[in-house]
């Protein structure tokens, strides 16, 4: 019966909770509907044991700062045949005593509660805009005993989203690219080639809501990742299941050596990648190529039985019988007005591309993903490679955990920034800083000469597109979508880059080691393992590919400075010995004060051309040859 009351979907949205701390108990379940658990009570505090961690990331750790916050989360899945349960909470406190009812067991002088909604689709921005003023109107009853309210909203969201589809400017909403390319400049690229890379990175900052928007912005610059590239991203297991089940190892060990894959392998892996089939393995295969491919099922997690990674076993047949059938329907979605080809020498100037012209996306065979015609998103949250907004403290062991092989994860408690050694990278927003501890990693992430001027161009025209605040957002080039369009052709630049023969000129704008160690991922391997046929209309090279020039040398001396720990030390040198220089001037008098003057206008002339990066001119860096045409 309960499984049953689980599987039960009336609608996008699964529940809605109310979660508030108790004095003695700390943070609990007080409300939910439908009930969490089927043979439970609406005020039940029994949770599932999957979303045993559901209170403590509803109601974050040090919220008793803020007078309301919100939270994004992951919860998950309670089945094997659900996905990922995408967590939207508003938190709010109130004075005791502004309460009309007050309840016995309120004891401390503040009420601190949140309401949160538990959703299977990933409208984060649009789940908070309407649960805020539910939120303040709940807490304007000043009785929380009055929960019709709360009855009310599921039924309306579940009315209101009901056959949405995960298209347009609605995924996006409160999700602003400009305000992260402001903030962190040119390191928004190496954030996007780290995820590419799967390493282990963490968000630091507080308050949540600006720790979960900056990493779910990050995020959705990868076309298609928010809307369909996060269902397998919080497959994990509560501390206590992980501890019990030992037998869970012997599949993570199956799923490390697919993950983990020599730098020698690349070659092989460049002309075709062998998918090795086991015997047993031969009844999934069979019932895979025998079924319709545009109605399958994306491949089951590994269980513990299994030591192999579910597209490990395919049968190579599979795969070329999956691109045969699908090669109609990709075929037909290729012969529509293709969003990149242009002319050669047109600006980068990339347009909104309407649903229709990208295609209709599909299950994936391999990834089990639902994709389109490039096979994106790329299955980066995938195989244990968590993508977890904000973790609790109680989710603490999962950094550790054998069975994830990464994560992006946002954390506001200062004891996850401390332990550095289970991160690969943090990244400080605050203070807008990627601190990468390896040596080695920190060199391939390093970026290259094209990938400085594509950083470049993106910071230029996004700055200088805010001279209106009237207007500021609502234009085309510099704002939201167009930053986005300009990471896709990031992204597909690349991956049509990977597919051509004697490609190493190609790929070395991007980084040599960078694509070494790129190719070696399981995003990677999934997405050369199959066929996309729509990659042939996609240019090959990197987008702001070309001769260096004295402008380079320039960018990279300015990126030099404003980054390095040396290049800090030095501008701030300079800026001491420019203040003496003034001062010492004004104390010697006008006789030799002209020429002081002189010489600390030119240090700082020198210098602010050094701080500032310059705008890249037409010859010295060529445009991408590319233009998109809605």
């Amino acid at each position: 019966m309960e499984s049953q009351g689980r599987d039960e979907v009336k609608g996008p949205v699964l529940h809605i909770v109310v979660v508030g701390f108790h004095h003695k108990k700390g943070c609990q379940v007080e409300f939910s509907y439908p009930p969490l658990m089927p043979d439970e009570g609406h005020d039940s505090n029994v949770l599932p044991e999957e979303w045993k961690y559901l209170p403590f990331l509803a109601l974050p750790d040090g919220a008793h700062n803020y007078q309301e916050d919100t939270v994004f989360f992951h919860l998950p899945p309670l089945s094997d045949d659900m996905k990922c349960v995408y967590g939207v909470s508003c938190y709010r406190q109130i004075e005791a005593k502004a309460l009309k009812v007050r309840q016995a067991d309120v004891t401390r002088e503040t009420v601190q509660k949140s309401v949160c909604v538990l959703s299977r689709v990933p409208l984060y921005g649009l789940l908070q805009a309407k649960l805020q003023l539910i939120t303040h109107a709940y807490f304007e009853e000043k009785d929380f005993s009055q929960i019709s309210i709360l009855k009310e909203l599921y039924d309306h969201m579940n009315g209101s989203l009901r056959g949405s589809t995960l298209e347009g400017s609605q995924v996006y909403l409160g999700l602003s690219p400009r305000d992260l390319i402001l903030h962190f400049r040119h390191k928004v690229l190496i954030l996007f080639k780290l995820i590419l890379l799967e390493k282990k990175v963490l968000f630091y900052v507080s308050p949540v809501n600006r720790l979960v928007g900056t990493l779910m912005t990050v995020l959705s610059l990868f076309p298609g990742m928010i809307e369909h590239g996060l269902v397998d991203s919080s497959h994990y297991r509560p501390k206590s299941s992980v501890s019990e089940d030992l037998s869970l190892a012997e599949s993570v060990s199956g799923a490390e050596e697919f993950v983990s894959v020599s730098v020698a392998d690349i070659a092989n892996t460049a002309l075709e990648l062998e998918v090795e089939v086991e015997e047993g393995a031969q009844p999934t295969a069979e019932s895979l190529s025998s079924g319709d491919n545009n109605h399958l099922k994306p491949p089951s997690r590994p269980s513990p039985e299994s030591s192999e990674s579910d597209w490990e076993t395919l049968d190579p047949s599979v795969l070329e019988e999956g691109g045969s059938k699908d090669h109609d329907g990709r075929e037909a979605a290729s012969e529509l007005p293709d969003a990149f080809a242009s002319e050669p020498g047109t600006p980068i100037t990339v347009q909104p591309q309407a649903v229709s012209g990208q295609g209709a996306v599909i299950q994936g065979l391999v990834s089990g993903l639902e994709e389109d015609q490039y096979g994106l998103p790329l299955p980066v949250f995938t195989k244990g490679y968590l993508c977890l907004p904000y973790m609790a403290l109680q989710q603490h062991h999962l950094l550790s955990d054998v069975a994830v092989r990464g994560f992006v994860a946002g954390a506001t408690n200062i004891l996850f920034r401390q332990q550095r050694h289970l991160s690969d990278a943090i990244v400080e927003v605050e203070e807008a800083r990627v601190q990468i501890h390896d040596p080695e990693l920190r060199k391939i992430l390093s970026l290259t000469t094209a990938d400085l001027r594509f950083a470049d161009y993106l910071v230029k025209h996004v700055t200088e597109n805010r001279d209106d605040v009237f207007l500021d957002g609502t234009g085309w080039e510099g704002g939201d979508e167009w930053i986005r369009a300009q990471f896709t052709l990031y992204i597909h630049s690349l991956l049509s880059s990977a597919l051509q023969q004697d490609n190493e000129r190609l790929l070395a704008d991007y980084g040599a080691p960078f694509i070494t160690a790129w190719k070696i991922t399981h995003n990677y391997r999934v997405w050369f393992s199959n066929k996309h046929p729509a990659m042939a209309a996609i240019t090959a090279g990197h987008p702001f590919q070309g001769q260096y020039s004295v402008a380079d040398v320039k960018l990279r001396l300015s990126h030099s400075v404003q980054n390095s720990e040396r290049g800090k030390k030095i501008g701030n040198a300079m800026m001491t010995t420019s203040r003496s220089v003034v001062q010492t001037g004004k104390a010697v008098g006008q006789s030799v004060g002209g020429a002081l003057t002189s010489a600390k206008s030119a240090m700082s002339s020198w210098f602010s051309t050094l701080a500032q990066p310059a705008a890249v001119s037409a010859p010295a860096c060529p445009e991408p040859a590319t233009e998109v045409k809605p």
